[in-house]
């Protein structure tokens, strides 16, 4: 017999209205001359064509003369190159010339899903039994670029959720590579990153064991200039690229978190950062800190990072290494065993597997964990976000492919001590898509990065054909009872 599981009302719609003002650029000769353009136009000439742009984008971004100023900046080795002294132009040309290299970009226009939920850091002012969360999803725009937006949301005692209106800007955070690479794991990532093995070993040698962006960046620019072979001076490039996988963002504290978006940054991310799964880690000493793992993708090379945060305002972003960071579907356990960090993963692209570490960043040694045993799930078997402990064990949420691609949820129940251990596993699936949830952008598909506990209700956010997130819940305790009925078939 089949668990009951109640669909909730709610739905979280992509919003097309949601925009960016993102920095554009095309090649250095139009951007030259476009340059030289904007520098003929009259003082009075400039004035007028940039004001009414100011008030129209003024309702629609958040401080859009600092924006259009930091696009300009980012043009000045253009301006010297053209012996044009960027420091006296006046305030309103390097506004007109910033909005020539800037568009808007809709960033939920195209799907909303694989939504992650966790418990928020600020639990104050609320009634009993209520909990607030913050809700992650994957939001695709233009081109299918994927970036990772925020909802606050609201359950109470009798588990009815109400997810909080978004904002009416959105805020893209400020990049700060002040990171120190440790060569072995930063040549390693190259490695794997498969730039030219020549164009590694040049820069190796030239790097202390530990050294950071600016002096990387000096070392690859003078090689580059010494290079006239436009193919190797693009994997120097490509050393660069990776540089940017490794960086610190920061919001303005003035922002809703539903204003905050992390959108690629890195070249190695330009074609999206996917399927974030966010788990609230508790510390040894107690604390908590919050992990997430999500994939990076090039369109051609896949990159597991993790992403790291305190308070949703200031985040960590950083490379996965080791033979069992690859692939995607990399879920952190929410506390150490037995002294090491425990790790989920798909490295195969059709089984479970699970590793430890004693460095969070570092995953070697993974063993299989879990196969599909089930005919709904034969394609593919894969978590949906990071285990949830239990006084009966690891409760895991999982996706299962089967005929026709249809995705469903199931559940697996794993030993506390050792999660190695399947303990029962649901012999069919949790939630199947419905005839209400099986049309949109990708057809037949739930999906989930990571549910939570509340009152004796496991709360499971999902994606619905990835055109919208809805909710499910379940008893928990009929779940864990019906897993520990269900002892793993060999």
């Amino acid at each position: 017999m089949r668990l009951s599981i109640e669909r909730k009302p709610v739905k979280v719609y992509p919003d097309p209205k949601r925009v960016i003002a993102r920095f554009f650029f095309t090649e250095d000769s139009r951007a030259k001359e476009l340059i030289k353009r904007v520098m003929l136009l009259s003082e009075e000439e400039v004035f007028s064509i940039v004001s009414p742009i100011l008030q129209e984008y003024s309702k629609r971004h958040r401080n859009i003369t600092k924006i259009l100023n930091r696009h300009c900046d980012k043009l000045k080795p253009l301006f010297v190159e053209e012996k044009i002294n960027f420091d006296k132009l006046k305030s309103y040309r390097k506004l007109l010339i910033g909005s020539y290299f800037t568009h808007e970009y809709s960033i939920e226009s195209a799907a909303f899903f694989n939504p992650s939920i966790v418990e928020d850091p600020d639990q104050t002012e609320l009634e009993e039994g209520e909990k607030r969360l913050i809700i992650s999803f994957r939001a695709v725009g233009e081109g299918h670029i994927s970036s990772i937006v925020f909802r606050r949301a609201l359950v109470d005692k009798h588990s009815n959720i109400t997810v909080m209106p978004s904002g009416n800007y959105i805020d893209e955070a400020e990049i700060i590579r002040n990171a120190t690479y440790t060569k072995k794991l930063f040549f390693d990532k190259a490695i794997e990153s498969k730039i030219d093995a020549h164009i590694l070993e040049e820069v190796k040698e030239k790097l202390e064991d530990k050294f950071d962006y600016q002096n990387l960046r000096r070392i690859i620019m003078d090689s580059k200039n010494l290079q006239d072979d436009n193919m190797k001076k693009l994997e120097f490039d490509k050393v660069l690229w990776l540089s940017d996988s490794y960086h610190d963002i920061s919001f303005s504290k003035d922002t809703d978190i539903s204003d905050r978006v992390i959108f690629p940054i890195s070249e190695f991310e330009r074609k999206g950062i996917e399927d974030a799964r966010f788990v609230r880690f508790i510390k040894e000493d107690g604390t908590a800190i919050y992990y997430a793992t999500y994939t990076a993708y090039d369109g051609a090379l896949i990159m597991p990072k993790l992403l790291r945060t305190t308070d949703f305002y200031d985040f960590t972003i950083s490379p996965l290494y080791g033979a069992g960071a690859q692939n995607k579907n990399l879920a952190l356990f929410p506390r150490k065993i037995n002294g090491k960090y425990a790790m989920m993963s798909r490295i195969d692209g059709w089984n479970n597997y699970i590793m430890y570490s004693d460095r969070i960043n570092v995953w070697e040694n993974p063993v299989l964990l879990q196969q599909p045993q089930y005919p709904w799930e034969y394609i593919q078997i894969g978590n949906c976000g990071s285990p949830i402990e239990t006084e009966y064990g690891w409760l895991v949420i999982t996706h299962g492919v089967g005929p026709m691609r249809r995705y469903c949820l199931g559940a697996s129940l794993l030993n506390l001590e050792d999660p190695s251990i399947e303990i029962g596993r649901l012999d069919e699936p949790l939630l199947i898509p419905n005839k209400d949830e099986r049309e949109g952008y990708v057809p037949n598909v739930l999906y989930s990065c990571g549910s939570i506990i509340h009152n004796e209700k496991l709360i499971i956010p999902y994606g619905l054909s990835d055109y919208c997130s809805s909710f499910a819940t379940v008893d928990i305790i009929a779940l864990l009872n019906k897993l520990k009925s269900k002892s793993s078939a060999v």
